[in-house]
């Protein structure tokens, strides 16, 4: 290996300890939020006398505030920066989880699950898009899969976290355990709020924690990056904003992540639900068993996003783990009168679920830049998402319909399945990354070019 990719190894993995770690932690409790009304669920739908499809069309709801406000809100992070918006973000959101305690009505449910989807839309397709400004798109699946190991992370932690909550807070000074747990789990995303103003920076150039040499190095690699994506030879799409809505490979990238999304939030907003109904009462059991499959879905997750890179393909790696998500989705229906087995197909449908998301996530920032890129990573996710309004809904009509979530279960699967035929559809000039070979310098002209930087 050369000097120079040798330093250029020691620079990402400088800029990856700095940023990753953090933005974990705030997408882990950001992401908590989200979804610890799956949580709340056991014990305020009976406080609240709501039905299965009252709480479907809460849970859901939050997508549609998401929808409408995702794209305008990656855009305006890009007017006043991603410190500042990450931060605006993170504090509304907190106040308005911390409100969901005061709800008694389902009207209230769902005006405060819509204003909390608006509070946070922009915050994860920010965070890609922030991350598209330090890395580039040949190193983008192994960094968006150490990011997004939060999602699995943030429930095999959170479950029985909130399952703990659930057993110890039971009316402690006169409020239910629910409210509790919404109270004490928006506190840290409140108080972090304030932690990135002071942490984060706008761009490479701004970063104090980089000499000019290093962050020559991204810069250089950045924009090179930026070269192979407006080279119309090499299939990329243009970076003009209404070049982007116009792409129909960008739609087709938005009706994959919605067809993904059904089955992914179908199962996260019920899995505790589901679990409850195959015998399990204790709420700290719950907790446990719940986050399981997410165990294995993160340990899935990192291998298949390196591997990816390593391979330097995409499509693959997105259709195999869908197809697996969706046989072991069908398993878990088909076995849900036994705890064992129905949780052991849930473990390999959410393996498979969580192993294509980092993969996936890396394709609207490869394939676009500037303005774009914020603007086409922010469509994609919005629209993906409105998928999480029809698949909790769906599944808790379906639930006070038959009695069951075994029918909701085979559609969420037959949505997964669809990934796999839709992401072969999208060209492999398209989604698989091109790197252009560093050209060699003998080390007088390295130091000559460092000496310049400094």
């Amino acid at each position: 290996m050369s000097k120079h990719n040798v330093f250029e190894n020691a620079v990402y993995s400088k800029v990856t300890r700095r940023l990753i770690p953090f933005l974990i932690l705030c997408y882990f409790f950001a992401y908590l939020d989200r979804v610890n009304v799956g949580f709340a669920k056991l014990h305020m739908q009976d406080a609240l006398s709501f039905s299965d499809t009252v709480y479907g069309l809460g849970a859901g709801i939050f997508f549609i505030g998401y929808f409408l406000f995702e794209l305008p809100s990656n855009l305006l992070m890009q007017r006043f920066g991603p410190r500042f918006w990450i931060a605006r973000i993170m504090a509304t959101w907190a106040v308005l989880s911390a409100g969901m305690m005061f709800v008694t009505t389902p009207t209230q449910f769902y005006v405060l699950r819509f204003l909390l989807g608006v509070a946070e839309a922009g915050f994860f397709p920010g965070i890609v898009f922030y991350l598209t400004l330090w890395f580039p798109s040949w190193r983008s699946a192994r960094t968006l899969g150490l990011f997004i190991l939060v999602t699995p992370l943030s429930t095999i932690i959170g479950s029985p976290l909130s399952g703990l909550i659930l057993k110890l807070f039971e009316d402690v000074g006169g409020l239910h355990n629910w409210q509790w747990l919404f109270l004490i789990e928006a506190i840290p995303s409140f108080l972090l709020a304030f932690v990135v103003l002071r942490y984060l920076d706008n761009d490479v150039k701004s970063a104090k924690w980089l000499n000019d040499a290093e962050k020559q190095v991204i810069l250089d690699d950045l924009a090179k990056d930026a070269l192979n994506r407006t080279q119309s030879a090499d299939g990329k799409v243009d970076s003009s904003l209404s070049a982007m809505f116009k792409n129909g490979y960008v739609w087709l990238l938005a009706l994959i992540f919605f067809s993904f999304n059904i089955g992914y939030y179908g199962i996260n907003f019920w899995l505790p639900s589901i679990i409850k109904s195959s015998g399990i009462n204790d709420d700290f059991q719950i907790g446990l068993l719940a986050a399981l499959p997410y165990i294995f879905g993160a340990a899935f997750m990192v291998w298949n996003s390196r591997h990816s890179d390593l391979k330097q393909e995409r499509r693959w790696h997105i259709a195999i783990p869908a197809i697996i998500g969706c046989v072991g989705l069908t398993l878990s229906a088909y076995c849900s009168g036994s705890t064992f087995w129905m949780m052991t197909w849930i473990c390999l449908a959410m393996s498979g679920t969580l192993a294509l998301i980092p993969t996936y996530i890396s394709l609207p920032g490869a394939m676009l830049s500037g303005t774009a890129a914020a603007a086409g990573i922010a469509l994609v996710n919005s629209v993906g998402n409105l998928a999480g309004f029809f698949g909790p809904t769906v599944l808790g009509w379906l639930k006070d319909t038959t009695g069951s979530t075994d029918s909701g279960l085979y559609i969420l699967a037959g949505f997964l399945l669809l990934v796999a035929p839709l992401i072969m559809a999208l060209p492999a000039r398209l989604a698989n990354p091109v790197r252009r070979p560093v050209t060699e310098q003998t080390d007088g002209q390295q130091n000559a070019t460092q000496h310049t930087y400094r």
